[in-house]
Parts: structure tokens; C-alpha cells; sequence
């Protein structure tokens, strides 16, 4: 019994490229991009993570664990997509040195570098950074505050004997800086409190406390997709040889069947 054919594994192909710096002359206006970016998805947050916090725990729970794992995907394939488009522009650069052909450095920060898709998203995200962790630093558990005080009640406030009880009814502290941070690191967070659900004080409490780690995971899936770019520049290079093999194996094979076809009407012409 004949053991069945393996498909055989194509050999990886990887070229040559320069390596550029951490930092270029796109540096910063990528981390405007990105500090863009995070605000429309706090926007896209608030227009959906508010519908999403259902009273059920695992479709809660099943559906803004979805929401992030996306987030965090797109991050990644837009450093992937970038870190490939830098390897490329560092093969360009390699066969211009070996050539003998000058090279701008400016053209030549723009190669690919490890760390180079891990600034853009730390940059961008530094602003929303500093937010987090002074929440965190300041960060209580909440608690339940006095409401209003209903209208019947209201002719009892000029009653001397229980009228100062009620005072503090009336007493309505303004918005502070604090309340402004908490809640617009709130928004930013609302996949992450709908997760934990919002009658949670002690879960709401900590997720404020992991707030700078939670602001910097988008960042930090951008820049570890970025550090797929070599290896998916090897992919690319890997499929194109793939096809040109393909494509000569598919000749030679159209080649030998006209021959065989030539040579079977040759005799047929003789008699």
C-alpha cells in the first residue's frame, strides 16, 4: 500500500531589506491619527456599547468581549498592514544602496524598525494616558448620593424643626474636574464596564484603577501587528515565486501536449 503524495511545503523566501529608526518624518502625524482615531471609537462606543449592556450576564458579557476582540483586530491589521508597507519601502532602499544609488536619510528612516509601530499608538494615546492615570491614582468606590427632594416635601423646608434636615436636599455640588475625567475615560471604557456590569461599585472600581493598561491595549495591538510586516512580506514574496512556478510548470505542459499533437497528425499526413 502506497502512501499518498504530500503536498510539498514551499520554501520561505525572504529578501533583503534596511532597517530604518524608531522614529521618522511620519511619526508624529500617524500619532495624530491614532489620537483621532481613539476618539471616534469613543464616539462608536457611546452610540453602541450603550445598547449593549443587557441584564442577561453571558450575552453581556459574550457580546462586548466581542466588541473589544474587534477593536483590538482592526488595531492589529492596520500596524500589520503598515509594517509590511515599511518593508517593502526597505527592500526599495537596499537594492538602491547595492546599486550604488543615493538614498535620502529621510527615505531611509522610513524602513522598517521593530519599534516603529509601537510609537505611533503610545504617542497618540499619551493625552488619554495622563487621563487614566490620574483617575486611577483618584479613583473611590462609588457610592449612592441623596436624591431630590420630591415636591410635596418642599413646604416643610421653612418649618424650623425639621427644616435643616431637609437643607441638604437642595444642595446640588457643581461638576468637577474629576467628574469630567471619569466620564469621558468611562466612554472610552464602556465595552470594559458593560463587561463587568455597572452594579458592580468594587468591578467599576478596578476597571477605573486598570484604566491606563485598558487605554493602551489598542496601541499595543498596533505595534505587535506591526511586527508582523517581515513575515508577511515573506509570505508575499513566497506566493509570487509559488505562481511563477505554476505558471512555467503550466507552459511546459502546454508545450508538450502541442508537440504530442503536432506528432500524432505528422503520420496521419503521411498516408
Amino acid at each position: 500500500m502506497t502512501n499518498p503524495t504530500r503536498k510539498k511545503t514551499p520554501e520561505i523566501i525572504k529578501k533583503p531589506y534596511a532597517t530604518g529608526t524608531p522614529m521618522d518624518g511620519e511619526t508624529w502625524k500617524r500619532a495624530g491619527f491614532f489620537f483621532g482615531t481613539q476618539l471616534l471609537m469613543a464616539f462608536l462606543f457611546l452610540l453602541v456599547c450603550s445598547m449593549t449592556g443587557f441584564s442577561q450576564p453571558i450575552l453581556r458579557i459574550l457580546v462586548n468581549l466581542a466588541i473589544i476582540s474587534a477593536v483590538l483586530l482592526v488595531f492589529y491589521n492596520n500596524g500589520m498592514s503598515y509594517g509590511t508597507s515599511a518593508v517593502a519601502r526597505g527592500e526599495i532602499v537596499y537594492q538602491k544602496r547595492e546599486k550604488g544609488s543615493h538614498v535620502a536619510e529621510s527615505e531611509a528612516k522610513l524602513c522598517y524598525h521593530p519599534l516603529k509601530g509601537f510609537l505611533p499608538g503610545l504617542l497618540g494615546t499619551l493625552p488619554l494616558v495622563i487621563l487614566a492615570v490620574i483617575l486611577a491614582i483618584m479613583a473611590q468606590k462609588q457610592t449612592t448620593t441623596q436624591g431630590t427632594l420630591p415636591g410635596w416635601l418642599q413646604g416643610y423646608l421653612v418649618r424650623d424643626e425639621i427644616g435643616g434636615a431637609l437643607k441638604s436636599y437642595t444642595n446640588h455640588a457643581a461638576m468637577g474636574f474629576m467628574d469630567i475625567i471619569r466620564i469621558l475615560m468611562r466612554i472610552l471604557l464602556l465595552p470594559y464596564i458593560n463587561l463587568v456590569g455597572t452594579s458592580d461599585t468594587y468591578a467599576l472600581l478596578w476597571v477605573e484603577r486598570l484604566g491606563p493598561v485598558l487605554v493602551l491595549l489598542p496601541a499595543v495591538a498596533y505595534g505587535i501587528g506591526f511586527t508582523r510586516g517581515p513575515s508577511v512580506r515573506a509570505r508575499v514574496h513566497t506566493e509570487i515565486a509559488e505562481n511563477r512556478k505554476k505558471r512555467i510548470r503550466r507552459e511546459k505542459r502546454e508545450r508538450k501536449l502541442r508537440r504530442a499533437a503536432e506528432n500524432r497528425r505528422g503520420p496521419e499526413q503521411l498516408n
